[in-house]
């Protein structure tokens, strides 16, 4: 029975998937910080409200009580979720594709072509050729 867990827990997979978790945990810190110190202070100027969760709020008035459909937090989540991806391509994954962009050139103008490796009948070729011009020598 731990031999069974030890081998599931020394799978690669299972490895390669908590080091995933914990540095998507990290990178979701960067992340929110980046849209909540940077860009949630920007849209709250623009919009002269500290939060949109409380504006345009319609409030319905029911026989049985009230009820507040708040616009402005759906409209407020959307923005954030829009500047969220924006902030993921522009500083993570745009540098990142030309990096490896870069370095596919680099790696392409830095090496030729091998040469096609010889075949059999070449190098028959080669031997039959090199036989004939020593046996010329000899004569």
């Amino acid at each position: 029975m731990l031999k069974g867990f030890r081998e599931f827990i020394l799978r690669g997979n299972v490895i390669d998937l908590a080091v995933a978790v914990v540095i998507g945990a990290a990178f979701t810190a960067v992340v929110n910080s980046i849209v909540t110190n940077l860009f949630n202070p920007l849209i709250g100027a623009l919009f002269k409200a500290e939060s949109l969760d409380e504006s345009l709020v319609w409030t319905i008035a029911l026989p049985t009580g009230s009820a507040e459909v708040k616009f402005g937090a759906v409209i407020g989540s959307v923005i954030t979720f829009l500047i969220v991806a924006a902030v993921v391509y522009f500083v993570f994954v745009l540098p990142i594709n030309k990096l490896k962009e870069a370095q596919e050139r680099r790696r392409k103008a830095g090496v030729s072509e091998p040469d096609a490796p010889d075949t059999e009948l070449d190098i028959l070729s080669d031997i039959r050729d090199l036989l004939a011009a020593q046996a010329r020598t000899r004569d």
